[in-house]
């Protein structure tokens, strides 16, 4: 059967998230279909990650790497050998419930005008969890970087960018969505080009989606396809100032790159 969907994963010291991780996806019927393949790009991990899926994930393509490279990079050395029509953008921290596989590639076909697409994303305990804004512009963005918002509560300009009155029950169109899931066409990244590996963490994905609007495709959300999401799970890992560090560091680059006015 032709493959119809790559999911790609990079992962980071998350043993036993990305085993449920994979347990989820290996129970589509999608999956076992044949129509789906799964990468796994690990960036050097020290938990074991690696020997569990070799020993438990016979069918995933696995990429070990020697060190870190960051999710933009990782990301493209899956996508250099995908072969799926449409590609999924998978935290190792995401869990899918049964058939949700199906329900993305049939929200996806002949939906022609739509270039990525995101899902609702739920907290363990079954909230909502916030996973759209609006495309950054630099002044939220130097708010956020000075902890503004812990001071100074409601700043228009912050919950602008974090899109504090999205509406989270309805479909529609939005200019970003998070990128622990996004389902992309395939023919999206050979028009647009795959993810600026300048990026080591932070702002890839927002790069990628202001690139594929300006590319004239939508992205789109739906409530109707969820998915639970734990959350930063290998981030949390890497200590404040260097994350700071990694923001800051994500955030002037990607603001040179499209220019600080636009």
């Amino acid at each position: 059967m032709k493959t119809k969907i790559t999911i790609i994963i990079v992962s980071w010291n998350v043993r036993e998230l990305l085993t449920e991780c994979l347990k989820s996806i290996f129970n589509q019927p999608l999956v076992a279909s044949g129509a789906v393949e799964v990468f796994v790009v690990d960036n050097a991990s020290g938990d074991g990650s690696t020997e569990m899926v070799k020993n438990n994930f016979s069918e995933v393509n696995l990429i070990a790497n020697q060190e870190n490279l960051g999710f933009a990079k990782a990301n493209n050395q899956a996508l250099k050998r995908a072969k799926g029509e449409y590609i999924l953008i998978l935290n190792p921290d995401t869990k899918l419930p049964s058939n949700s596989l199906a329900q993305a590639l049939e929200f996806m076909t002949n939906r022609q005008t739509i270039g990525i697409m995101g899902c609702q994303l739920l907290n363990s305990d079954g909230s909502v969890q916030p996973s759209i804004r609006r495309l950054p512009t630099w002044w939220p963005i130097f708010l956020l970087l000075i902890k503004a918002p812990k001071i100074f509560k409601n700043i228009k300009a912050v919950n602008h960018y974090l899109a504090t009155d999205f509406d989270y029950s309805t479909e529609q169109e939005v200019e970003q969505v998070m990128g622990a899931f996004m389902l992309i066409k395939k023919e999206v990244f050979d028009k647009v080009g795959l993810f600026d590996e300048k990026f080591f963490i932070w702002f890839e994905e927002v790069d990628l989606c202001r690139r594929v609007r300006q590319a004239g495709y939508k992205i789109w959300y739906t409530p109707n396809l969820k998915i639970i999401h734990y959350g930063g799970a290998s981030f949390t890992q890497q200590k404040l100032i260097k994350k700071q560090w990694l923001f800051f560091k994500s955030a002037w680059y990607y603001f040179r790159k499209k220019g600080v006015s636009s």
